[in-house]
Formats: C-alpha cells, sequence, structure tokens
C-alpha cells in the first residue's frame, strides 16, 4: 500500500505550543551567589540575601560594581538566558550555603577565619589611630584578625600631642606601638608632627607610623561603592565631610547627620576589597609590626 503523504505537515496543536520562544519559566532557590537578570530592568547580579519587608519578599541583587537592588522575589529573571521564578532558599538549602561558607570561610581581611578561636588576653603591643570613624573601618575589617592576636586599637584624637603620647606609652621590646596617621603627606601639619615623633630615638625602635593620603578615612572607601568613580573635590574652606555627604544627597546640616552618613558609608564595606590599597598595605604593616615576636 502506497504511503500516505500529509501535504499539511504535522499537528500544529500537538505539543505545549502556547510555550513561549525562550521556554517556560521554572522554579529556582535564590541561593546566595547565583547570578541571575531582572527581564523589566536588565539589572544582572548576584543574590547577596533575601528578606520580607512589608509582607513582601525581596531579593537583593549586586552588580559587578558592588552596587545592590532589590527585587521582588517571583516570576521576572533570565538564568543563563532562560525564564526563572526565584523562590525563597528553604532550611536545607540555607545550611548547606552556611557549612559551604564555613568550610571555606576568610575574614574580611582575606585572612582564613578560625572555627571557635577565642580571643586572646590583649597584648602589651597596640595600634593607635586618629579618630572613632578610623577605629570602626580597622574593626569591621582587621577585626577578626586583631582578636586573635590580642592586638587593642586606641585613639589619638588627633596627632597634635603624637609625641607625648608616645612618651606616656613608653614603648618597648614586649610592648610595640603602630600609628596610623589621616592624610599623611609631604609639607601638611601631619607630616612635621610625625618627623618630630619618629626623633625620639629612645622609642624608634619600637614604634612604626604610617599613613594614608587621604583628607579623611572616608575617602579610603573606593568610591565605587557610593556609586562614584571618584570622590568629589570639596571647595578649600568648606567641611570636607558635610561636602562630601551633601554630594551624596543625604542631609547634612548637623553633625547627627554626618555620623549618619558614615554609619551608610562603612556599611558598603563588606572586605578589605572594598577599600584603597594605600589604606591596605599601612594597616596589614603596622599588624604585622606590633605582632612581631618580642624580645625579653
Amino acid at each position: 500500500m502506497p504511503a500516505v503523504t500529509d501535504r499539511y505537515g504535522a499537528d500544529v496543536l500537538s505539543g505545549d505550543w502556547r510555550a513561549p520562544r525562550g521556554g517556560r519559566s521554572r522554579e529556582v532557590e535564590a541561593e546566595a551567589g547565583l547570578v541571575v537578570e531582572d527581564v523589566e530592568t536588565g539589572w544582572c547580579g548576584a543574590v547577596v540575601r533575601v528578606e520580607k519587608a512589608g509582607g513582601v519578599h525581596v531579593v537583593h541583587l549586586e552588580d559587578r560594581h558592588g552596587r545592590t537592588k532589590g527585587f521582588s522575589l517571583g516570576p521576572g529573571f533570565l538564568l543563563d538566558g532562560s525564564p526563572v521564578t526565584l523562590t525563597a532558599p528553604t532550611a536545607a538549602a540555607r545550611a548547606a550555603g552556611e557549612a559551604a561558607r564555613a568550610a571555606a570561610s576568610r575574614t574580611a581581611s582575606g585572612s582564613r577565619a578560625v572555627a571557635g578561636a577565642r580571643a586572646r588576653v590583649a597584648s602589651g603591643s597596640r595600634i593607635f589611630v586618629e579618630g572613632r570613624h578610623d577605629a570602626e573601618l580597622v574593626e569591621k575589617v582587621w577585626g577578626d584578625d586583631l582578636r586573635i592576636e590580642g592586638v587593642v586599637v586606641e585613639l589619638l584624637e588627633g596627632v597634635d600631642d603624637l609625641a607625648a603620647v608616645i612618651r606616656d606609652f613608653a614603648p618597648g621590646p614586649t610592648r610595640r606601638m603602630g600609628v596610623l596617621v589621616d592624610h599623611l603627606v609631604p609639607g601638611t601639619k601631619e607630616s612635621r608632627l610625625v618627623q618630630e615623633a619618629r626623633a625620639l630615638s629612645r622609642y624608634a625602635p619600637y614604634v612604626k607610623i604610617l599613613g594614608h593620603p587621604y583628607v579623611d578615612v572616608w575617602q579610603s572607601v573606593r568610591p565605587q561603592r557610593l556609586g562614584w568613580e571618584a570622590w568629589p573635590v570639596i571647595a578649600r574652606g568648606q567641611s570636607w565631610k558635610h561636602g562630601i555627604t551633601a554630594a551624596l544627597g543625604w542631609p547634612h546640616d548637623t553633625q547627627a547627620d554626618i555620623a549618619h552618613a558614615w554609619k551608610r558609608i562603612l556599611g558598603t564595606v563588606r572586605t578589605y576589597a572594598d577599600l584603597e590599597p594605600t589604606l591596605l598595605a599601612s594597616v596589614e604593616e603596622l599588624i604585622d609590626f606590633v605582632t612581631a615576636p618580642g624580645e625579653e
């Protein structure tokens, strides 16, 4: 019997004929590190967290520039070009993710985290910084390392009396002193004061004074964390912190506004990679100096 030719072809209504060209959306748990794209805005980033706000689950995506944006959890995302519906991670997925992170966890400074390690009793050595913001930044990035080493960070409240502070501290072989100075560039008041402090020959072997070139420690945070290519230049005669806060479009009239602005800036710092190399080098060198084995 001769074969019958179907001149109309296959049944056009057979199969999933309503499926969109890119395929049907599938559910995917929004695990930390998953890279997806929001279809509506084109925003592409890695999942950093999922939280519930105002009764709605929100997934936060961080792009390659370190900027973070929140989106409603659900449909409307692409994973490797295919549509997906993001769902809240299950307890099992969260546990697996936490276990993986713990297995290869590092401190914010990039050091290997020591699970279950207790802070050592404070050693005699210290690192001194100019102000509270410096101390908070050092604590956020290097705090775990310093606690393991038993090193305490203390405030100078400026370097005008740096030589006197060194004399009072009386550093020695087992009592080293590291000092981090803001705006340490040639020709500045800070440079002159540091030269005077370094001239104290009695203590010189046990004191290391390093700094960074930035007007304020705020400026050691990479500007990309705030959406800038570079920190704005503030006109002479204007308060630098007030000028920066105004440039960010934040309230800047009171000291409380400035304090809040710093908290927001500090909040953008996740690890050492969010800081400028000059500050990193100085702090790391000071930590190495004050934790070097002492001579009895």
